[in-house]
């Protein structure tokens, strides 16, 4: 993997938290930008949303999701990628 992904930096931004009894939601922007698979420097920004669950003293990771859609864009543009163009 290290091979594939080069070059590159991230950052984590807090948007919103969520905390009630054993579970947090964490809804963060990963803003990174690296070589990937080869390819000159590129945004690879990930909007993901965690969720966290406790068990016992330790947290864990019970679900993560991510997409790329960081930066805002158009309803026509969404259309296009619901139909699975690009």
């Amino acid at each position: 993997m290290e091979r594939y992904f080069q070059a590159g930096e991230a950052d984590l931004e807090l948007v919103q938290s969520y905390a009630s009894g054993d579970i947090v939601v964490l809804v963060v922007i990963e803003r990174q930008h690296g070589e990937v698979g080869g390819l000159p420097d590129q945004d690879w920004s990930l909007r993901v949303t965690l969720v966290f669950r406790r068990e016992g003293s330790q947290w864990r990771l019970v679900h993560r999701h991510a997409d790329p859609l960081v930066h805002a864009i158009s309803m026509e543009h969404m259309a296009v990628l619901a139909r699975g163009q690009s």
